[in-house]
Formats: structure tokens, sequence, C-alpha cells
């Protein structure tokens, strides 16, 4: 916030993102907000609005998720080592929840192309591929769910999250961000840069498509009927992308949940 310009376009862009309401607001925080404006007080303005929710997060397309129930609609953020949920339910209920970057074991993109509906003889239409990210999360203790978002933007989504792990883990190695981002502008990041001192990820189980209905959720989100991604291939076949191990994974006990 030093510099003229990148303070312009950072003031620029949390206004941007207050208007269109993707950081959430209270009454006296608007009029706290309003008055720094006029006044003027750029730095000010973004120090208040620094304080705020979901401020800094990236806001994605509306999409499907299988959680907490198959097809539900979504909206996905991602920001603060975490992906947030606002889910819509079938019965038009909004409920919202957010897993941790922590808690993901591993991810993967998929991408599959649907197989033509139409009448026999047709000329088959221009196919639309359908992408999804999926993540293995850490429920409980000793409990990993497949969690399935279906979007154009899984890919995205993706780097949003390797983004997340690589800024969790040179923290904990004690380096610098701005160091990270500076070597990667230089194209001289290096993928041990992020993962120093850091054991390697446990062995990938494969998805389970038999797994059993999960009732048990956070606080936030309940009804949920997981269910594994065993339809999508595997790391070797066409389509998949291969899995994503998470280096800054942690595990946890029932106190912390």
């Amino acid at each position: 916030m030093e510099q003229r310009v990148g303070l312009n376009l950072l003031y620029a862009q949390t206004v941007s993102d207050i208007e269109r309401g993707w950081i959430l607001v209270t009454k006296e925080q608007h009029r706290q907000l309003k008055s720094l404006q006029e006044k003027v007080s750029k730095k000010e303005f973004i120090r208040l609005a620094q304080t705020l929710k979901y401020y800094g997060y990236l806001k994605f397309e509306p999409c499907v998720t299988d959680f907490p129930e198959k097809g539900c609609q979504v909206i996905v953020s991602a920001g603060n080592s975490e992906l947030n949920f606002q889910v819509r339910l079938p019965s038009d209920q909004i409920k919202e929840g957010s897993f941790k970057v922590t808690r993901m074991r591993c991810w993967r993109v998929t991408s599959s192309v649907p197989t033509s509906t139409g009448p026999p003889g047709s000329s088959p239409g221009k196919a639309e591929v359908k992408l999804e990210l999926a993540f293995e999360y850490l429920m409980s203790k000793d409990r990993l769910q497949w969690v399935t978002i279906t979007s154009p933007q899984a890919i995205m989504l993706s780097i949003c999250l390797q983004s997340m792990v690589d800024e969790l883990m040179v923290k904990k190695s004690g380096g610098s961000i701005r160091k990270m981002f500076r070597r990667r502008a230089n194209g001289a990041l290096r993928r041990s840069d992020s993962q120093q001192a850091v054991k390697s990820p446990p062995l990938l189980d494969s998805p389970d498509a038999s797994r059993e209905p999960v009732l048990k959720l956070s606080s936030k989100l309940t009804s949920v009927s997981l269910r594994g991604i065993g339809h999508a291939g595997s790391a070797s076949e066409p389509g998949a992308s291969g899995f994503h191990g998470n280096y800054a994974f942690e595990g946890i006990g029932d106190e912390d949940l």
C-alpha cells in the first residue's frame, strides 16, 4: 500500500467487491467505510475492509456439488486457506460451511464428455466437456470423505488450492511470501521452495464409490450424503489430471472438531 498505483488498484478492487456483496459489511461498517471514502482515506478504508468477512476471497461462478447432497447448487469462494461453500439445498434453504486446506489430504481435476442422447442416425452435436474438482477431506479424526465440485472453473479452483498450499508451506518453513512471489515471477521458484523440511504425503487411496452415506457433519452443514468419485478415471487414464498430494495436510483429533 506504499505505492500510489498499487494503493489505487487495491482500493478500486475493494470497493468493487463490497458493492457486489463479495465482502460482507454491517450497517455500521458500511457507515464507517462511507465516511472514509468521503475523506479520501484510502489506506484506512482498506485496513478496515481487511477486517471484514470474505476480504481477499476469490468468488467463483455458481456450480454444482454433491455436498451436503447430490446436485446442490453452490457458490465457492477461495481465500484465507479455505474453500467456502454457500450451498442452496433442494429445499431452497441456504447453508454455509468452510473446508480448510490443511484438512484436504489430496485433490484432483477430472474431465469427461457426456454421451450423446440424440435419436439414432442424427448427427452428433458438439459435446461439452464436464470438469470436476474432487478433494478428500478429513471430516473427523479417522474419517476421510470425498467432496466433488462440478464447474467449468475446476482448473482455476485447483490452481487456487495449490497457491494456498504453497503459501502455507513457505510460512511453515520460515520463508517469505514476498520472496516466493519474486522467485515465481523470475521463473526461479522450485517445488522444493514450498516443501522444505516437509515429509512426503501419505500414500493415496483410490476413491471408493461404494462408501456409505454419512450423517454427521460440521455444525453448519447437516444431512450429508457424500459420494466418492469412483466414476472418474484414475491418474493414468485419459481425462484425469492425477492426484495433487497436499503437503500442508494436518491430522486432527476429535477435540479439534
